[in-house]
C-alpha cells in the first residue's frame, strides 16, 4: 500500500515492482476530478494498467484515513510512505552513491557536485551520507521551501549530523503549479536531446544555472525519471494557457 498525488512517480514505481513480484498493491489518492476519474492518462493510467487499484478518499479526510490504515496493517502488508519517505529506501540510494562513485574513479574525478531535486529529499539525504564529504551534494525543495525539507530529513534521520547543501535561490512555487520559466528551462534542455520530468527538473537547473560559479565541478546531474508523466503535465501548462 501507498498514498499520494495521481501522477505520482513514486506510485508507478511501486505499480512495476508489484507487477514483477505478482503483490496486490493498493493506492490512496485524494478525491479526482472527474474528467481525471472517468479518463485516466499519464502515470495513473500506467500504473492501473499493470494491476494497481486506486481508492479516492475526500480531501479533508486524506491523512486521516491513512492513519486509519497505517494503525490497522496486517502482517503481509507494507505501508510506504509517500514518495517513498522511508529508512528502507537507504540501501537503494547507497547503491546509487556505488555507482556515482565507480563512475567519479573511472573518469579520474576527486570531487565534483552531484545534484538531484527533492520531494520528499530522501533520494538526496541517503547520498549524501554515503558519499565522501569531497563529493557535494545538491538539491532544492520542490515541494515547500527549506524549512519543509529539513523537516522531512529530520523525521527520516533525527540525528543526521551532514545533510545535503540547499540550493534556493528561486521563490517557492506550489508542487507542480505550471510555470512559464520551468517549462521554457525544460523545452530547452529537451532541444538538447534529453527529456527531464517536467514537474522536478526545471526547478534544480534553474537553481543550478544561478549558482553555477559557486559550484565543484564538475557537476553530476542525476535523471530522476518521471517522464511518463509529462504528458499529462503538458495538457495542465495547456489548460493553464501557458501553451
Amino acid at each position: 500500500m501507498s498514498y499520494g498525488g495521481s501522477q505520482s512517480n513514486a506510485m508507478l514505481s511501486l505499480a512495476y515492482l508489484a507487477k514483477s513480484k505478482g503483490w496486490d498493491f493498493v493506492y490512496y489518492v485524494k478525491k479526482l476530478p472527474d474528467w481525471l476519474a472517468k479518463n485516466p492518462t499519464g502515470n495513473l493510467k500506467l500504473a492501473l494498467d499493470l494491476g494497481m487499484k486506486a481508492v479516492e478518499i475526500p480531501h479533508s479526510e486524506f491523512y486521516g484515513r491513512i492513519e486509519d490504515v497505517r494503525s490497522t496493517l496486517s502482517d503481509d502488508t507494507l505501508l510506504v510512505a509517500q514518495g517513498g519517505a522511508e529508512k528502507i529506501a537507504e540501501e537503494g540510494v547507497r547503491l546509487l552513491a556505488k555507482e556515482i562513485l565507480s563512475w567519479a574513479n573511472r573518469k579520474g574525478i576527486g570531487s565534483c557536485s552531484v545534484a538531484t531535486p527533492s520531494g520528499t529529499g530522501t533520494t538526496a539525504l541517503y547520498l549524501r551520507r554515503h558519499l565522501p564529504k569531497e563529493i557535494e551534494v545538491l538539491t532544492t525543495p520542490v515541494v515547500g521551501d527549506r524549512d519543509t525539507l529539513l523537516a522531512q530529513w529530520h523525521e527520516l534521520e533525527p540525528d543526521e549530523p551532514f545533510l545535503p547543501k540547499i540550493l534556493e535561490h528561486w521563490p517557492k512555487h506550489p508542487f507542480a503549479k505550471p510555470k512559464k520559466c520551468y517549462f521554457d528551462a525544460w523545452h530547452s534542455l529537451k532541444r538538447s536531446g534529453v527529456e527531464f520530468d517536467l514537474v522536478y527538473a526545471p526547478k534544480m537547473w534553474l537553481e543550478l544555472l544561478s549558482a553555477y560559479e559557486n559550484l565543484q565541478k564538475p557537476i553530476l546531474y542525476i535523471h530522476s525519471g518521471g517522464v511518463s508523466g509529462n504528458m499529462s503535465q503538458i495538457e495542465h501548462y495547456r489548460y493553464s494557457g501557458i501553451l
